[in-house]
């Protein structure tokens, strides 16, 4: 009953604050009373821009793994996507959105959902298309054998084959939206400040104030968010996942969350199950539905047997050139405003882009290196063990969704205390924030190792050595490379906080291309702002398609699970 209160006063509070009248910039009350109000709202907007993230990196994802066309369309997005920071898509989403709606909330909220969903999708889809790369070929000839449609060996094969993948990569992207939360929903664009009630904007404010007290009590309405998500949503569905493990013998123990057995006692959902099913029993519809009824069957079997032939969109020659010609009349106006703004760029600003591009690059190298070599034993640890992965699951999620804000002038004053510059410290500070998405693709990896294959290892006497070198590493390194992509495009994107903090009305920053980009958006600066985006576009896509496509492609070939 109190999911049910909390959601219905959730969807109360939602639609009161979206049809009310516009108000670009609000007082932030920083009262106790205020958080959970605060919390319901932001905890809304990161919800919703997670469901619009899963869809798109189903569709994304199964595309881009299934029709080769589509794969050398939809990739070069993503690498473009991930490369540009959340706040760099603020002038065209709040400018465009308020534009269409000027007269209620509703194009600032949905401008935020958006930010949030850009911090989101990347390691989703990513993570989906990298399963659907790897699946075995033994599935594929099963599907065939069995004949069947592409939508039941979606269903059926490549859907649970990626769920573990999916379920860890959701923690991250959902920890990767509370990190940049505050950015989201109080930001500064062209002089004018703009606040939206939340989490992110109470933080905001009270970091900006330097009210200790208001910033210890977002930290505990924070912490008590993330463990409640942990515990009613996270949990049950990490346990669940295991059961799509490729592994032959049974575990012997199986967790079940204690939030799974509530739900199995509980009268309301057998109420609710109870009632579903008499709806779509016969019984219900009477003699006179089932005619009806058949002919609706008949309307969506038709309807599949239309998608399943869909194959001959990839032969329709005139479709794709049609859609090729679209894609580069459209590239092709893009480019056109670009170089409007790039105009704008003087000699000297190209120059120190290109400097802070190459001293960011060398910051995002060393959090890779560093990265690797911390999570893969830990991962591993935690992985194979489904007691540690009860233990340590909630902490990881709790550690990685702290946004940046909150962390940084904690590390700040240490940084002081220890005489650490920022050049050195900004590379630190991305370190906390992009560290998570390559150890949640250690554990999905790590948690997808059979059962079967380890204790034949064992039976064998092979060392713990020999076990890491020729099981647990090549088993995770699908996944592995997987995390450095997403954690290299979140340590581009975390370069604009960590390299441009503001604490108590005083700015601290170091030469990178995050703190130019921070800097050209507070001051309206779109020339630089743009000319900034285009170098980091240009060096994350460059360093996409020369190294890690290359990896994925030996890595596919090297260490693909076969039977």
């Amino acid at each position: 009953m109190g999911i049910i209160g909390f959601l219905i006063y959730g969807s109360v509070l939602t639609a009161q604050r979206w049809t009310g009248e516009l108000q670009p910039r609000i007082d932030i009350e920083l009262s106790y009373w205020a958080l959970p109000k605060y919390g319901i709202l932001s905890l809304t907007r990161a919800s919703l821009a997670y469901l619009l993230s899963l869809f798109s990196s189903l569709v994304l994802g199964y595309l881009a793994a299934r029709y080769r066309r589509a794969e050398q369309i939809i990739l070069p997005f993503l690498d473009i996507g991930q490369s540009i920071p959340v706040i760099g898509f603020l002038p065209g989403l709040v400018l465009g959105l308020l534009s269409v709606f000027s007269k209620s909330n509703l194009g600032l909220e949905l401008a935020c959902i958006l930010m949030i969903f850009t911090s989101q999708v990347w390691n989703l889809a990513f993570s989906f298309y990298s399963s659907m790369k790897f699946l075995p070929k033994h599935f594929h000839e099963m599907s065939a054998n069995v004949n069947l449609s592409w939508w039941q060996k979606f269903l059926l094969i490549e859907l649970p084959f990626s769920a573990s993948g999916l379920a860890w990569n959701s923690l991250m992207s959902m920890a990767g939206g509370w990190f940049f939360l505050t950015v989201c929903e109080a930001f500064t664009l062209g002089g004018k400040e703009f606040r939206l009630p939340g989490l992110g904007s109470y933080m905001a404010v009270a970091i900006e104030q330097g009210n200790t007290q208001a910033m210890v009590g977002g930290f505990v309405a924070m912490i008590i968010l993330i463990l409640g998500m942990d515990f009613i949503i996270w949990r049950p569905i990490i346990a669940w996942t295991r059961r799509f493990r490729v592994d032959e013998a049974p575990e012997v123990y199986q967790e079940i969350p204690f939030m799974q057995l509530l739900l199995q006692e509980s009268k309301i959902v057998r109420v609710v199950d109870r009632l579903l099913k008499f709806i779509w029993s016969p019984q219900f519809h009477g003699p006179q539905k089932k005619k009806k009824r058949g002919t609706l069957q008949q309307w969506f079997h038709r309807q599949w047997a239309y998608l399943d032939d869909i194959e001959w969109l990839s032969h329709f020659r005139v479709f794709n050139r049609l859609f090729v010609l679209i894609s580069l009349i459209f590239a092709l106006w893009v480019s056109s405003q670009i170089f409007q703004f790039l105009e704008g760029v003087t000699i000297d600003e190209g120059f120190l882009i290109l400097k802070s591009t190459g001293l960011t690059l060398l910051r995002v190298l060393g959090c890779l290196l560093i990265s690797i070599l911390w999570t893969v034993p830990f991962g591993l640890w935690v992985g194979l063990s489904t007691e540690r992965t009860r233990l340590f699951q909630p902490l990881i999620q709790l550690a990685a969704s702290f946004p940046a804000p909150i962390l940084y002038p904690l590390v700040l004053v240490a940084f002081q205390y220890f005489n650490i510059g920022l050049g050195v410290g900004s590379g630190i500070l991305m370190l906390l924030g992009v560290q998570w998405y390559v150890l949640f693709n250690v554990l999905a990896g790590a948690t997808m190792i059979s059962r079967e294959l380890r204790e034949t290892f064992m039976l064998v006497g092979l060392s713990k050595v020999d076990t890491w070198k020729n099981l647990y590493i090549p088993s995770i390194l699908p996944n592995l490379v997987t995390g450095l992509v997403t954690a290299a495009g979140g340590a581009w994107n975390a370069s604009i906080v960590a390299e441009y903090i503001t604490y108590k009305h005083q700015v601290y920053s170091t030469m990178g291309l995050g703190a130019l980009i921070s800097e050209a958006t507070a001051q309206g600066n779109f020339s630089l702002l743009v000319g900034s985006l285009v170098a980091m576009v240009a060096i994350v896509v460059g360093f996409n398609r020369l190294v890690w496509h290359q990896v994925y492609d030996w890595v596919d070939r090297r260490f693909r699970f076969e039977r």
